[in-house]
C-alpha cells in the first residue's frame, strides 16, 4: 500500500499530465484520494501544499467544504433549532434522517446541486476542485459512495474527494474506518488508495 505521501504525488503527477490522467471517462473527470481519518490535519496541510504546486503550472485549485456545504443545507432548509428540536423529541437517528433528507431530496438542497452550482462557470481546462471535510458526513449523514455518481453530468470541472477511511482490497472503501459500516468497492472513478 502506498503512503500518503506517495499517493499525493501520483494525484499531482496525474492532475499535471496532459490529459489528465485521473479518469477514464471524461464526463466523469472525478477521484478519490483516500487518507487515514487520523491524518485529517496532516492532508489539510498537504492539500495547501499541493494547490500551490498545481498553480505554478497555470491550474486554477478552489477548496470546497463539504462540512460547509452541510451547515448551509440545514440553514437553508428548515434551520438548525428544528433539528435540534427533532432530535430532542425523537432521538438523533431521525434527526440524522432529516438531514440527510435535507441533502438528497430535491425539493430541500441536495448535496451534488450545491456543488454543481458551487462549480458553475469554472474552466474544465484549468480549473481544479478539491472536496474537503467528508468526515463532517459521519456517522451517516451523506453517504461518500453515491456522491460522485450523483455528480455525473452536472460538470466537466476536475474533482478530487479527499475521503477519510481505509481501503479493503484494491477499491473496497471503509468512510471513517467505521467498523459497522460495509467497504463499498463500485466506485467508477479512480482511487489513489
Amino acid at each position: 500500500m502506498l503512503s500518503l505521501e506517495e499517493r499525493i504525488d501520483l494525484l499531482e503527477s496525474d492532475l499535471k499530465a496532459v490529459p489528465m490522467r485521473i479518469s477514464v471517462y471524461h464526463d466523469l473527470p472525478f477521484a478519490i484520494l483516500r487518507y487515514e481519518p487520523d491524518r485529517e490535519w496532516d492532508v489539510r496541510r498537504q492539500a495547501k501544499q499541493l494547490k500551490i504546486r498545481l498553480e505554478q503550472t497555470g491550474k486554477q485549485v478552489r477548496f470546497l467544504s463539504l462540512a460547509s456545504l452541510l451547515w448551509r443545507a440545514i440553514a437553508e432548509s428548515e434551520g438548525l433549532d428544528a433539528v435540534v428540536k427533532l432530535e430532542k423529541k425523537r432521538g438523533y437517528r431521525v434527526a440524522q434522517d432529516q438531514v440527510t433528507t435535507y441533502l438528497s431530496d430535491p425539493a430541500w438542497r441536495p448535496l451534488p446541486k450545491m456543488i454543481a452550482d458551487e462549480v458553475w462557470g469554472l474552466d474544465p481546462a484549468k480549473h481544479i476542485v478539491f472536496l474537503m471535510r467528508a468526515g463532517a458526513m459521519a456517522p451517516a449523514i451523506y453517504h461518500m459512495s453515491k456522491l460522485l455518481d450523483e455528480l455525473h453530468g452536472k460538470t466537466l470541472v476536475p474533482v478530487i474527494l479527499f475521503y477519510p477511511g481505509t481501503l479493503e482490497g484494491t477499491t473496497g472503501l471503509r468512510f471513517m474506518d467505521l467498523k459497522d459500516r460495509e467497504a463499498m468497492g463500485n466506485y467508477r472513478v479512480k482511487i489513489y488508495g
